[in-house]
């Protein structure tokens, strides 16, 4: 399998983060390694934030992503947790990203390269497991509840530096409304949600891996 550089550094700005400080709408977003001094106010909505996740086995919606330099792609996600998820590109993108057995492996078709990483090694791995924990291995280094949103950072508590998860929810109802990663460049990737819909019945013929023609 071939690994392009276009394709690892795509990667890399979608799902790996580094250590930093960050500033997005009017909120601070401090995507730092100590875990967050928590109220008893938080660590409830932290609760109820996991508990959330892991009643979503499967969903299907719009995605938005804006990339670094700011361009924007929009397209197609499904979820299927544990382990599955798939980011299909509108035309006349070449993109492909696909999540499953263990691995993350991105397709661009113009260019004919596919890149190959382990789930295990990015943020999106929290929202993929078989029971998401925001406690324990994984460490909360930032939360934030005001205007109907939650923002909650976190990372992996053995290796922090692997990437900072910053993700948005809803408040109600509560659900996942999109996520910011940052590279340890300091480039910001954001991918925003709409039109979830959860619960919804989906093939195993969508994630399956994309390989070379």
């Amino acid at each position: 399998m071939l690994t392009g550089r276009k394709g690892v550094a795509f990667l890399r700005g979608l799902l790996l983060a580094g250590s930093m400080v960050l500033t997005t709408s009017s909120w601070g977003i401090h995507a730092a390694h100590a875990q967050a001094a928590l109220s008893p106010a938080d660590r409830g909505w932290v609760i109820r934030v996991q508990d959330a996740m892991n009643a979503t086995t499967t969903m299907k919606g719009r995605f938005e992503q804006t990339a670094p330099d700011g361009q924007r792609t929009t397209g197609t996600v499904w979820l299927a947790r544990p382990g599955r998820m798939r980011f299909e590109y509108d035309k006349p993108s070449p993109l492909l990203l696909v999540a499953n057995d263990g691995k993350v492996v991105f397709r661009d078709t113009q260019l004919d390269q596919t890149t190959e990483i382990p789930l295990d090694r990015t943020p999106l791995g929290l929202l993929l497991s078989q029971h998401v924990s925001l406690s324990g291995d994984v460490t909360v280094t930032d939360f934030h509840h005001d205007n109907g949103m939650v923002q909650i950072s976190a990372v992996r508590t053995a290796a922090p530096g692997e990437g900072t998860l910053v993700m948005f929810l809803s408040e109600q109802p509560l659900a996942l409304r999109g996520w910011l990663v940052v590279d340890a460049q300091g480039r910001q990737t954001r991918v925003s949600l709409s039109d979830i819909v959860q619960g919804v019945s989906v093939s195993d013929n969508l994630f399956a891996l994309p390989k070379e023609n």
